[in-house]
């Protein structure tokens, strides 16, 4: 777990720079009430700029001197970006080649330079936290202290938002998000389950779980491009599964109707990752849950998939 006195360095360190996002109730049929944290509201339109401004504003100059590195397929770029600018420091991005291009074209806008390249290449930055030609200091998306305090701030607010609640879904890329806001939430109240939310084309959390032992999956990119993965992260793995209570591999299509159902009912644009917690909110798969919160982690997404999902056709 991450430490609260953590998490709360990190609630100090972030005013001013990451917001304190809404939690609104989803105007739909369920046997549980069904609440939507909106983090598509922060300034980067998703989570990560907690984590990212966390570790950048918390980080030396001497540690920033020759800027920051990292590896992301957009959100955490964006979020990395931005806190560097704000540091007045140069930010390196590597991006896996089916990242779309309004999350390169966001990162850009921050002042991120962008490496694109083959998706296995990009895994071995994320793993090594090396890029030949690049220099830095990495941060990485996940396996970072400071990020994942930054995003347990997230958890912080719910305590105050909503006090009753039973039953947090979190969209699962590499678990930091997880791990953070299920740290700040347990300290406090350690019988709030949590459920991790993942796309079948990149399930390994559910697969390690069914499973019992570390799995790798197959690994197919989709328009869920902020979530899914094909192995877990080691480090961070061995503190989420302590935090975890199950999760869930969505088809594609119900992550469509779910971007699709938080457009009508909320005027809210969520991306694939980010509508990952209400497919399962909404599905069947939360027996006796009662007052359930979904992490809507993000809302960058390609207005052309948006376009299609809105129209009822699955990207």
């Amino acid at each position: 777990m991450i430490a609260v006195e953590e998490i709360k360095r990190a609630r100090e360190v972030l005013e001013g720079t990451a917001i304190r996002t809404p939690l609104v109730r989803l105007d739909v049929d369920s046997d549980a009430e069904i609440w939507l944290k909106l983090e598509v509201l922060q300034p980067v339109r998703s989570f990560k700029i907690r984590g990212a401004g966390n570790a950048i504003l918390q980080a030396t100059d001497e540690e920033l001197a020759g800027g920051v590195l990292t590896a992301s397929a957009g959100n955490m770029a964006q979020g990395v970006a931005y806190a560097a600018r704000l540091r007045g420091v140069p930010a390196t991005i590597v991006v896996p080649d089916h990242a779309p291009q309004t999350k390169i074209d966001a990162i850009e806008r921050y002042g991120g330079r962008v490496i694109k390249v083959p998706y296995e290449e990009w895994w071995q930055v994320l793993v090594t936290g090396r890029y030949e030609g690049a220099s830095g200091l990495f941060i990485h998306p996940v396996d970072n202290d400071r990020v994942m305090a930054g995003n347990g701030t997230i958890g912080l607010e719910l305590l105050e938002q909503l006090p009753d609640f039973d039953t947090v879904v979190v969209p699962y890329g590499g678990g930091g998000l997880l791990t953070g806001i299920a740290s700040a939430v347990k300290a406090t109240r350690p019988e709030v389950r949590f459920y991790a939310a993942e796309p079948e084309t990149g399930a390994p959390v559910a697969a390690t779980l069914a499973a019992g032992t570390p799995t790798a999956v197959d690994y197919t990119a989709s328009f869920v491009d902020g979530s899914g993965s094909r192995e877990l992260i080691p480090r961070v793995w061995e503190q989420a599964s302590q935090l975890l209570d199950g999760a869930f591999a969505l088809p594609l299509g119900e992550v469509a109707d779910a971007v699709r159902l938080v457009a009508e009912r909320t005027r809210v644009i969520a991306e694939g990752a980010g509508a990952l917690s209400v497919a399962v909110a909404v599905s069947s798969r939360l027996a006796g849950a009662k007052k359930v919160v979904c992490i809507v982690s993000g809302g960058n997404i390609d207005p052309a998939v948006l376009s299609r999902i809105l129209v009822g056709e699955q990207p």
